[in-house]
């Protein structure tokens, strides 16, 4: 039974290596050289994970922990399979109460619940990496997660914005998602960030086009981020930053560079063709889709980032 186990374990571990192009990429701040390289995808897992736990107001170091399990459980893939019935980003199993099959499933929920957990360990963010994800995970490997923190600490560090301009991706097209554009680009914050990032007076936010409302994956309670009133102008949606640092734990130029990686990551999957923020540019299919230096009025301006899309 143990060598049952073990083959079952290690072959998802293989299968989901994954096998596509990389496609994005993120760089260390700290000029040391140290980069690692993620599909879109993974990409888009890592910034919801992210998003969660900032939107908890968790320290960044818990965002590092939920990222190295998810590396070491799915290869930051929302996956269908597991040992038993393991399944989703951290591979949770519903038969010991972590949810249904449908809410483990959904990464907004899998990310909360994970968050939930690791907030009751004491002094988590003193414990060593390892110790402090099998305290949630209860693994028959927990040695294994210490090998992704390394990657989960470049990650963490873009994603939740305090290392600025070093998550870059292609930002190839996804072709199987129907409804890109500034809707779809809305209704994707608030799935991540909660309905909170949105704040037009009365206002819907869409994801089809055609009027109805957009509704976040159900989600435990978090601590309300900086608000964010979006504006959508044609194909551009503007999101100003907060300039209060202490609004909710991020804001000032950490939650601008969040929401601007957040939007480069998803940007296959939501055809966001440009990205703007704080004198910095990133365009989509450049050959090195690095973030360049902008020009022109306003080109320093940090009280917004701007996401222009493809549609």
């Amino acid at each position: 039974m143990v060598l049952l186990a073990l083959a079952g374990y290690l072959a998802v571990q293989y299968i989901t290596g994954g096998t596509g192009a990389p496609g994005c990429k993120v760089v260390s701040g700290d000029g040391d050289g140290a980069s690692y390289e993620l599909t879109p995808e993974q990409a888009v897992n890592a910034a919801t994970i992210a998003a969660v736990g900032t939107g908890r107001g968790l320290p960044e170091r818990a965002v590092t922990i939920a990222l190295a399990t998810a590396l070491q459980e799915s290869g930051l893939r929302n996956i269908r399979h597991g040992d038993r019935d393991s399944l989703g980003l951290f591979q949770q199993r519903p038969s010991q109460g972590w949810g249904t099959p449908k809410q483990i499933m959904d990464p907004t929920y899998a990310a909360g619940v994970f968050y939930e957990h690791l907030a009751k360990v004491p002094g988590y963010t003193r414990l060593p990496l390892t110790v402090a994800a099998q305290r949630v995970q209860r693994s028959g490997f927990p040695q294994a997660y210490a090998k992704h923190e390394p990657d989960a600490t470049l990650l963490a560090a873009a994603l939740t914005g305090r290392s600025a301009a070093t998550l870059t991706c292609q930002g190839r097209p996804d072709p199987t998602r129907t409804t890109p554009g500034p809707d779809a680009v809305r209704a994707a914050l608030v799935r991540d960030f909660g309905r909170d990032v949105l704040q037009d007076a009365g206002a819907e936010v869409s994801a089809t086009g055609t009027g109805r409302a957009a509704t976040a994956a159900p989600a435990p309670t978090r601590t309300p981020a900086p608000a964010v009133t979006a504006r959508t102008e044609g194909r551009t949606v503007t999101l100003p930053v907060t300039d209060d640092p202490a609004a909710g734990g991020r804001g000032g130029r950490e939650r601008g560079w969040q929401l601007a990686h957040w939007a480069v990551a998803n940007s296959s999957a939501l055809h966001i063709r440009r990205v703007s923020y704080a004198g910095r540019e990133w365009s989509a299919g450049s050959t090195d889709s690095e973030w360049r230096r902008s020009s022109g009025d306003g080109a320093k301006d940090t009280r917004a980032v701007r996401i222009v899309t493809g549609q």
